[in-house]
C-alpha cells in the first residue's frame, strides 16, 4: 500500500466520449468459476484493476497456471495444475470475493480452507448464507479462528432457501451447485448482471442453468466441465453509473459507449428526475446537463433498485442540488463515512442512522479528504472535479481495487488529474 495520493483541479466541464471497462463484480465470480472447469479457459474483457491482479496472485498460489495479458484484458486459467485448497490470508484479506474460493475449491476438489473476507470496511457482511447453502448442499462446514473449513464426500442438489438476499451468497451456491449431483434450486437469489453474467459463463462450460436474473434459480450439476470458447464479461455497471454521475456533476456532455443501457434504469431514473437529459442507444448512453439540478430522494436496494455502490457517487452529485435530498442506505450500515469528507469541502449534510439529509450548496471547495473505501473513493473524485480548487486525495488504492485507470479516462474527457507521492 502505497502513499499515493491523487489532486483533482475542480472546474473542468467533462465532454466526448468515453468506453467502459469489464465488470468487477463479473471478474472476481468467474475467475474462480475457472476453477471448476477441467480444461484451460479463456476469459476476456477484464478489467486491469487491483482486485483482478489479487485473484491472478490466488489462483498462482493454488498451483493453477495463468497467463494474464493486462493489455488486451485476456486470461487463461489452467486449473488442472492446482495442488492447494488453501487461500492465503494476506490474499483473503485483500478482496471481499475471495470467499468465492470456498464453493468453488469445494465442488472441484471436494475440500476448502479460506480464511473470512476481506475488502471495503462498509459494514458487516457476513457470510451465514454462504455457508447454509453448502451445508444444505451436503458439505460440512466449520469456522474456527476467523478461517473457513469445508470439506464433502459428494455434493447432492437440493433446494435452498436464503434468509435474505445476497449477492454473495447466491454467487457462491451457484459455484457449490455445478458438480453437484443433481438439481440444486436457489430460492430468493440475487438478480444483479453479474450473477447473469456467472451463470452464461457456467454455461459456457456445461453446466446448465436456469433462471438467473430471477429470485429463483435452477442449476443441474455436472461433473464432467470444460470449456468451449473464449468467454467475454459485461460491461462494469457501477463505472459507467459512476462516468454518468461526473458528467451531470460537471454539467457535461458525456457518451458512454461499450455499457448496457438497461442495466443503468434505476441511476437513469433519478438523474432524469433531476434534470439531466439522458439518450440511450444499443450499447452507449449520452449524459448531458446545464443549469441547477433538482433535490431527488432514493433507497439503496437490490437489483434492480438503486445500487448501494452508486450511492456514495450519487451523494456528492446531491451535495449542490438546490433543495433537500434524502438518501436511504438499506444495504450497508457504514456507507456514508465518505459524507463527512465533503464536509470538509464544504457539502452540507447531516445523518440519521441509516438516512442522509442533504442540503445543496451553491459550490464546493477544494480540500485534502481521504477515501475510506472503493466507491467512497469515486465519490470523492465526483466531488473533486466538481468543487473549486484543487483537491487532494488520500488512500488512492481503494479507488485501485474497482476502476481501471479512471483518472486517465476522466483526464480524456477534459478533466485535470494526477497523482504524487510525497
Amino acid at each position: 500500500m502505497s502513499d499515493e495520493r491523487m489532486l483533482i483541479v475542480g472546474g473542468h466541464r467533462l465532454e466526448g466520449t468515453v468506453h467502459v471497462s469489464g465488470a468487477k463484480n463479473s471478474a472476481v465470480a468467474i475467475i474462480p468459476a475457472a476453477i471448476l472447469s477441467d480444461t484451460p479457459c479463456v476469459i476476456e474483457n477484464l478489467p486491469n484493476i487491483e482486485d483482478v491482479r489479487v485473484s491472478v496472485e490466488t489462483l498462482r498460489y493454488l498451483g493453477a497456471t495463468v497467463d494474464w495479458q493486462p493489455e488486451s484484458g485476456t486470461m487463461s486459467i489452467d486449473a488442472s495444475t492446482i495442488t492447494r485448497t488453501e487461500v492465503p490470508l494476506e490474499l483473503s484479506r485483500k478482496m471481499r470475493a475471495s470467499s468465492y474460493y470456498i464453493g468453488a475449491l469445494l465442488a472441484r476438489f471436494g475440500e476448502a480452507r479460506v480464511p473470512m473476507p476481506g475488502g471495503c470496511d462498509i459494514g458487516r457482511r457476513p457470510i451465514d448464507q454462504h455457508l447454509k447453502g453448502m451445508r444444505a448442499l451436503g458439505a460440512a462446514v466449520e469456522t474456527s479462528y476467523g478461517m473457513v473449513v469445508a470439506e464433502t464426500n459428494g455434493l447432492v442438489g437440493t433446494d435452498i432457501f436464503m434468509d435474505m438476499v445476497t449477492v454473495g451468497g447466491t454467487i457462491n451456491v451457484m459455484l457449490a451447485a455445478t458438480r453437484a449431483e443433481g438439481i440444486t434450486i436457489i430460492h430468493n437469489a440475487a438478480k444483479e448482471p453479474h450473477i447473469v453474467d456467472l451463470a452464461n459463463f457456467l454455461g459456457s462450460i456445461g453446466c446448465r442453468v436456469k433462471g438467473a436474473g430471477t429470485d429463483t434459480i435452477r442449476i443441474r450439476g455436472n461433473r464432467g466441465l470444460s470449456a468451449r470458447r473464449p468467454y467475454a464479461i459485461i460491461p462494469d455497471q457501477i463505472e459507467t453509473g459512476t462516468l454518468m454521475i461526473a458528467a451531470a456533476g460537471t454539467h457535461g456532455d458525456v457518451t458512454i459507449t461499450g455499457c448496457i443501457p438497461t442495466h443503468m434504469e434505476a441511476l437513469t431514473a433519478k438523474l432524469l428526475e433531476m434534470g439531466a437529459r439522458v439518450d440511450e442507444k444499443d450499447d452507449a448512453i449520452r449524459v448531458r446537463s446545464l443549469g441547477a439540478h433538482r433535490p431527488v430522494s432514493f433507497k439503496t436496494q437490490v437489483y434492480p433498485g438503486f445500487p448501494t455502490d452508486l450511492q456514495q457517487p450519487m451523494s456528492a452529485l446531491l451535495c449542490t442540488a438546490a433543495g433537500t435530498s434524502r438518501v436511504v442506505e438499506n444495504i450497508f450500515e457504514s456507507r456514508f463515512r465518505h459524507l463527512a469528507e465533503m464536509e470538509r469541502m464544504g457539502a452540507n449534510v447531516r445523518v440519521y442512522e441509516q438516512t442522509a439529509v442533504i442540503e445543496g450548496v451553491p459550490q464546493l471547495h477544494a480540500a485534502a479528504v481521504e477515501a475510506s473505501d472503493l466507491r467512497a473513493g469515486a465519490a470523492l473524485v465526483i466531488a473533486g472535479l466538481m468543487a473549486h480548487g484543487t483537491t487532494e486525495i488520500y488512500n488512492t488504492h481503494y479507488i485501485d481495487r474497482g476502476y481501471e485507470h479512471l483518472e486517465t479516462k476522466l483526464n480524456s474527457l477534459g478533466a485535470e488529474i494526477s497523482r504524487f507521492i510525497p
